[in-house]
């Protein structure tokens, strides 16, 4: 009785779309007549569609960037919040609010503000007699600001690197001292190592989370994608293919392409976590 309301959930709202989602990706649906089977046609047409490519390649350059470059800012702030100050409880919830945030349209908004032709990035560039551009409406650097939105919100992974960091034990570092070992080393020979479990995690959270990216995007460039597909994210194709379009069985294809490059590149990352995780006993995963 008590996993009732779960169970409904799950196969009323999970599950069972799931499975209709997979059969409409076999017809052509516009949503307003009912679905004509076409079998594999829309997995056809997916892949010699070239707007379709153009979203993998900006999905792909984004999440080979902003995933790393997120966590290793996790990581860094993580590593200097990891110590007794006065006011330290201040600064990690300004640190982590980015986090709650980030993922809102009015975020979104105020990016695009941020870095339009007369936004706070050229007024400090003006100052040092620097012209600046309209970032966002620039097809070289409107995902270079999509990925610093997505660096910026660091806040989550670092919470979780930082609970990570307090269960190390402190005698390592107190041996490791006698031994004459510095911080570099102390880092990359028992930091590092311990927290592989953490890293591990986060990874793979971050990793789904890049890939699913749409609201930042959706915003910044008004549901177009521009300019000239430089933000044309994958999700947003997929929304305008379903949504605006009406062509939600291709759009039910991408979905389903979707999922199984999610769970090809979590199970990979599982695999390969035994040659990489450690944990405290001195053992790989």
């Amino acid at each position: 009785m008590f996993l009732l309301p779960w169970l409904i959930g799950f196969f009323g709202l999970v599950l069972g779309p799931m499975i209709s989602s997979l059969y409409l990706s076999f017809t052509r649906f516009d949503l307003m007549n009912p679905p004509r089977w076409i079998g594999l046609a829309n997995y056809q047409n997916l892949f010699q569609d070239q707007r379709f490519w153009d979203s993998v390649q900006v999905t792909a350059t984004f999440v080979m960037i902003a995933v790393p470059t997120q966590l290793i800012a996790a990581l860094l702030v993580a590593l200097l919040l990891n110590r007794s100050m006065k006011g330290i409880g201040i600064y990690r919830t300004v640190y982590y609010i980015p986090s709650l945030l980030g993922g809102s349209v009015a975020i979104a908004l105020l990016w695009k503000n941020i870095f339009g032709i007369d936004g706070l990035v050229n007024q400090v560039l003006a100052f040092f007699n620097i012209t600046g551009k309209g970032w966002v409406a620039h097809p070289d650097f409107a995902l270079g600001t999509l990925i610093i939105l997505a660096t910026w919100q660091f806040g989550a992974s670092m919470v979780i690197f930082l609970a990570g960091l307090k269960q190390i034990p402190s005698e390592l570092y107190e041996a490791a001292a006698v031994d004459g070992a510095n911080n570099i080393r102390k880092f990359f020979k028992i930091t590092l190592p311990l927290l592989t479990p953490v890293l591990f995690f986060n990874l793979v959270i971050e990793l789904i989370k890049s890939i699913q990216v749409f609201t930042s995007s959706y915003i910044i460039s008004e549901g177009t994608g521009g300019p000239i597909n430089s933000t044309l994210f994958y999700t947003l194709y997929l929304y305008q293919k379903g949504f605006s379009h009406f062509e939600m069985g291709y759009a039910s294809a991408m979905a389903w392409i979707l999922v199984m490059v999610l769970g090809t590149l979590t199970a990979f990352i599982f695999i390969s976590s035994k040659y990489w995780v450690y944990y405290e006993d001195g053992g790989k995963s």
